[in-house]
């Protein structure tokens, strides 16, 4: 009966239980996505964010990272609510690194007031990257004419089926260079006196967990069940928050669900969902995964 009763109760109220929320933050990171193919940005984070948050009696919450980067606005986005509820709720984050924390993933991962990598973690890339194709040649062979009719002399730069122009690439890097200057000081002003005086710190390379502890990149090496059962005690319960589910057990968006979705615009999704595949795919390979 006892026992019972034991099971009724909150874990919270348990004897010595404490329970830590987890949040998941897996995938590459990119606004809007599609029906098909969600990315990993503030509006499909958010619900997830705040729910942990909610937890009154936790004394933490716990963020699971495995992502390879992505959008660096929603990088920030993300690392920003978690930041201010963490302020707002008075909690410790304590972020763990999965199979790499790099880039975008990376300034997530800063939200953390610890950082834990697996030894064989990637993390760092500290660094901007910008990617495309050019077809001017393909649209060429296949007897494609491209017409483009602007207002304003820069308003078709870097257009994938033109040659590339020197001051078009100019104009790239230089933005390049503002984000990337964002970037290095969110680093500075997270890790503080913890960085190594290292020269290569900011240049965009990747390290594993292990090197990483020699940079000051993480504060320690481990896993997530271990570390916080050494931390809150070994009867530390961890509580995985994840989106609700629908009447037949479908996970819902964190805003609910849509209907009336026709033919043309699953189509739509599927084909924008190739795209959004191919390019996470390219963001994965980078670090060899």
């Amino acid at each position: 009966m006892r026992r019972l009763f034991s099971r009724l109760l909150p874990a919270s109220l348990r004897s010595g239980a404490v329970t830590i929320p987890v949040i998941r933050l897996h995938g590459a990171i990119m606004a809007g996505g599609n029906q098909l193919r969600p990315g990993l940005s503030l509006a499909a984070t958010a619900g997830l964010i705040e729910k942990a948050f909610s937890f009154k009696d936790a004394p933490a919450v716990a963020i699971s990272i495995n992502s390879p980067g992505g959008s660096p606005v929603q990088s920030r986005l993300i690392y920003k609510r978690i930041r201010d509820l963490a302020r707002e709720k008075d909690k410790r984050v304590l972020v763990f690194t999965e199979d790499v924390a790099a880039s975008g993933g990376y300034m997530i991962a800063l939200a953390g007031d610890e950082i834990v990598a697996d030894p064989s973690s990637i993390v760092g890339s500290i660094g901007v990257v910008s990617a495309g194709f050019g077809f001017q040649d393909l649209i060429k062979k296949i007897g494609v004419e491209r017409r483009v009719h602007t207002a304003g002399q820069n308003k078709s730069i870097l257009d994938p089926f033109q040659p590339e122009k020197k001051e078009d690439i100019e104009r790239l890097k230089a933005l390049q260079l503002e984000i990337h200057d964002t970037f290095i000081e969110l680093v500075k002003e997270r890790r503080g006196a913890k960085l190594a005086d290292d020269p290569d710190l900011f240049t965009g390379l990747f390290w594993t967990g292990r090197k990483g502890l020699e940079l000051g990149l993480v504060d320690a090496l481990g896993d997530m069940r271990s570390f916080l059962r050494q931390r809150y005690g070994e009867k530390t319960k961890l509580r995985l928050i994840t989106a609700p589910r629908g009447l037949f057990g479908r996970r819902l968006g964190l805003f609910g669900t849509r209907f009336g979705v026709g033919g043309a615009e699953i189509a739509a999704a599927a084909a924008d969902g190739l795209l959004d595949t191919t390019q996470e795919r390219a963001l994965w390979a980078r670090f060899g995964l």
